[in-house]
């Protein structure tokens, strides 16, 4: 299997800082922000059928290194196993001096989008 990469680039902004998620007091980037900027690089590396999407599954992720608003986070998910639907991806974020900023093992799993939605309607 040969090595799938993609890499993408944000500009740390109000809106994604601890204190606008609720998950810490202070102005820098949220975890979970950093967690949805790891997801949203994987996604675009599965080249998905008409009619479906992916999904999370998992993620096993260390913040390691805190940025500030304005500062610039470099995220690079790399497909490391495909299973089936299953696709296994490694996922680093690095600042601008090239410091690591976090780090994770994620799945996301394809799936037919009316059969899931399907699943969750009452």
């Amino acid at each position: 299997m040969s090595t799938k990469t993609f890499t993408q680039s944000i500009i740390v902004n109000e809106n994604q800082t601890a204190m606008q998620y609720g998950s810490g007091l202070l102005p820098v980037l949220a975890t979970p922000a950093l967690i949805g900027l790891m997801e949203n690089t994987a996604m675009q590396l599965i080249e998905l059928p008409e009619g479906s999407s992916s999904v999370g599954i998992s993620i096993n992720m260390q913040h390691l290194k805190a940025n500030l608003v304005g500062s610039t986070v470099h995220c690079n998910a790399t497909i490391t196993n495909i299973e089936g639907k299953k696709y296994s991806f490694y996922i680093t974020a690095t600042d601008d001096n090239g410091d690591l900023v976090g780090e994770c093992i994620h799945e996301r799993v394809v799936i037919n989008v009316e059969k899931f939605m399907s699943k969750l309607a009452k």
